[in-house]
């Protein structure tokens, strides 16, 4: 599923009266909050969902696959989800 195919979903899910415009603009505010949530506390529990945390990775050395040269990889921040046990049943 893409965007906008999740946005139709949106706009079925609120009702006939409920504009595709008005779906989208549901959708932003959603991950708009998720990320307003990660960048402040570092984690976003949504019960029944699942979890998105912040988590970091320490620098390493890595190989280039193209010439096969060692290089030094930054260490970085990453986000990553653990779905919750309503989601898990679902599957």
């Amino acid at each position: 599923m893409n965007k906008a195919e999740l946005v139709a979903e949106i706009q079925k899910s609120l009702g006939k009266d409920t504009s595709k415009a008005a779906a989208e603009r549901s959708l932003e505010a959603v991950l708009e909050g998720v990320k307003k949530g990660i960048k402040k506390d570092k984690n976003v529990q949504l019960i029944g969902f699942g979890t998105f945390s912040v988590t970091k990775r320490a620098a390493r050395d890595g190989v280039n696959p193209q010439t096969g040269e060692k290089i030094k990889i930054k260490a970085s921040k990453s986000v990553k989800f653990k779905a919750g046990a309503g989601l898990k049943a679902t599957l």
